[in-house]
C-alpha cells in the first residue's frame, strides 16, 4: 500500500478537529556540471564514487568558495552539504600541498562520520595527506603527527579553545597555512553557547592573522530562518548565503494529532504514544 493511501485512510477515519495533515509535494533535483577550477584528480575521484553531477546548491557553494567568499549553506538534511566544503578544501590541498584546514563539529559522533567520508574521497583522489580527528581520545603519538603535518584537522570548539589555541606555538604549521575553517551544524551555536563560539572564532582569527594567514569560512546549517545573520555574527565578517535547495525528495506527509479527550473538565486526553500506535 502506498504511503499516500495510508495517510488518506487515517485522515478519513479521524475527526478533523483532532488531526491536521500537511503534504509536502515531491521535488525533482536540479543538477549542474562540476564547475571549472576543480583539479582533474578530484573530478576523477568523484566519478569513482558515482558523482557525475552536483546539485545546484552544491555547485553554487563551491563556486563561491573557490572565489574566496565566506559562505553558509542552509539546505535540507541529506542534501549533500558535506561536498560543499570537502571539494574546495581538497581542491586547495591538491593545488597547494602545504595548505591546512580546520573542521569544527559540535559532537564527536559527527566528527567520526565526516572523517570516514572525507578519508574515502581522499583515497579515491589519490591524495596522500594526514587527516585525523583531534579530540580527548586522540593518542599522543597521533597528536604530535597532526601538529607537524596534519593537513586537515577534525575537532570541536572545546578542543580548539582548550588544546589548540592556548598552545599555538606548537601548531605553527597549521596557523601559518590555514586556508579554510569549516563549521558544521552552525544552528547549534545560539544563545550563550553561540556567544562563546563567536569569541573562540575571534581568538582563532587573531592567532591566524598573527601567523600571516587569513582563513576562509565555510559553514553549514539546518534550514533556519536567519542563517546569514547567525553566520556573520559567529565569524564577525560578511557571509554569502546558499539556501535554495537543489536536491530531490519524495512526497512527505506531516500529521499533527491531538488525542481524544478523557476528562473535558480537567483537560485530560488519552496517551499520545498509545493513540499514535
Amino acid at each position: 500500500m502506498e504511503t499516500s493511501d495510508i495517510v488518506a485512510r487515517i485522515y478519513k477515519r479521524e475527526p478533523s478537529n483532532r488531526l491536521t495533515l500537511i503534504h509536502f509535494q515531491s521535488r525533482d533535483g536540479v543538477f549542474r556540471e562540476i564547475p571549472d577550477g576543480i583539479p582533474d584528480s578530484l573530478k576523477e575521484g568523484l566519478l569513482k564514487i558515482g558523482i557525475k553531477y552536483l546539485f545546484s546548491h552544491q555547485e553554487e557553494s563551491i563556486k563561491l568558495a573557490l572565489d574566496g567568499k565566506n559562505i553558509v549553506i542552509a539546505t535540507a538534511t541529506a542534501s549533500g552539504k558535506t561536498l560543499c566544503y570537502n571539494i574546495p578544501v581538497l581542491s586547495k590541498l591538491i593545488e597547494k600541498p602545504e595548505s591546512r584546514s580546520l573542521y569544527l563539529f559540535p559532537t564527536k559522533a559527527l566528527s567520526a562520520d565526516q572523517s570516514t567520508g572525507l578519508k574515502n574521497l581522499m583515497e579515491v583522489t589519490g591524495l596522500n595527506k594526514q587527516m585525523h580527528t583531534y579530540d580527548g581520545d586522540t593518542p599522543p603519538n597521533i597528536r604530535q603527527v597532526l601538529r607537524k603535518s596534519g593537513s586537515i584537522i577534525l575537532t570541536n570548539p572545546d578542543m580548539l579553545h582548550k588544546a589548540i589555541l592556548p598552545h599555538h606555538t606548537k601548531w605553527t604549521q597549521l596557523f601559518e597555512n590555514l586556508d579554510y575553517v569549516v563549521i558544521d551544524e552552525l544552528h547549534q551555536y545560539r544563545g550563550v553557547f553561540g556567544s562563546h563560539m563567536a569569541n573562540v572564532m575571534r581568538r582563532l582569527k587573531r592567532i591566524a592573522n598573527f601567523y600571516g594567514s587569513h582563513p576562509q569560512f565555510i559553514m553549514s546549517s539546518a534550514t533556519i530562518k536567519n542563517p546569514g545573520e547567525l553566520a556573520s555574527k559567529i565569524i564577525e565578517d560578511d557571509v554569502e548565503v546558499i539556501s535554495k535547495d537543489g536536491s530531490p525528495h519524495g512526497d512527505n506527509y506531516l500529521m499533527v494529532y491531538n488525542p481524544p479527550m478523557v476528562d473535558a473538565q480537567m483537560g485530560f486526553r488519552k496517551s499520545v504514544t498509545f493513540e499514535a500506535v
